[in-house]
């Protein structure tokens, strides 16, 4: 608990920071609601022109888009330490970190809470707001449990997904941009029902980067739709833990990587 109060201390101290400049930091926010609020519109543009995909209306697709840019904008203003990591390894910055007396992750996590990524929140909230009305879905307790539910797996991936990013650092002193594919090509895939894509994607997103489990499979069920691909209830509502045991493992990587750390010498 102390170091969770010293998580949330720090996070205040960076959000107090941007808040001193009110203007910039409300215009970047507007900027990049409008921006991603684009992908909003070519989302609308395709259904318009083909009706459904694989059986698949704009309102319940809107759901996923919703929930997955939702997560992404969290763990993406949260993971900001980590994300610029490899700039901290070149430039030695690293060394001091580990002369504090906190463990190395939390001091890393606790160096930026990016506000302006609200912009992309507040537009897949938005989006969901309105596809659950578009599909008359209810506001029953287990319903909305199985949506936060859905979010923290997705929020735990996107943050192990970057913990391993820059864990990768320690040995390739720059952040290697290839896992960008899976972050932000992430999104991009989960922003639709993962039946739509062949069988041999699916198993990478389901086994080695569990996409599937945190939001294909959850919506599924909130949403009441039949899935594709068989999957029973039970396995719709439990998924999103393994979102959960990924950032798990990305953190003892994390440790791994912190125990092979050798200086820049910069």
């Amino acid at each position: 608990m102390g170091s969770l109060r010293l998580l949330v201390r720090m996070l205040g101290l960076s959000l107090r920071g941007q808040l001193q400049y009110r203007a910039s930091v409300a215009m970047q926010t507007v900027g990049h609601l409008l921006v991603t609020g684009i992908e909003g519109v070519g989302l609308w543009a395709l259904f318009e022109r083909f009706g459904a995909i694989r059986g698949w209306g704009l309102a319940q697709v809107a759901v996923f888009y919703g929930v997955i840019n939702m997560s992404f904008a969290l763990s993406d203003a949260a993971a900001r330490g980590f994300d610029r990591f490899g700039d901290t390894i070149r430039l030695g910055e690293f060394d001091r970190v580990l002369l504090r007396p906190r463990a190395s992750a939390l001091l890393v996590a606790g160096q930026e809470l990016t506000i302006k990524r609200a912009g992309r929140f507040l537009q897949g909230a938005v989006v969901l707001a309105l596809a659950w009305r578009s599909l008359g879905l209810g506001v029953e307790g287990w319903r909305l449990a199985l949506l936060a539910w859905s979010m923290a797996g997705t929020v735990s991936l996107f943050y192990g997904l970057v913990v391993v990013q820059a864990t990768l650092s320690f040995w390739t002193t720059q952040s290697l941009e290839l896992m960008n594919t899976l972050t932000y090509g992430g999104v991009e895939t989960a922003q639709y029902p993962m039946s739509i894509y062949k069988p041999w994607f699916r198993r990478f997103f389901t086994v080695a980067v569990p996409l599937t489990c945190v939001s294909y499979f959850p919506l599924v069920l909130l949403m009441g739709a039949v899935d594709p691909l068989g999957s029973p209830a039970w396995v719709q509502a439990t998924a999103p833990g393994a979102g959960v045991i990924f950032l798990g493992a990305a953190l003892a990587f994390w440790r791994f990587g912190v125990g092979h750390y050798q200086s820049t010498g910069s």
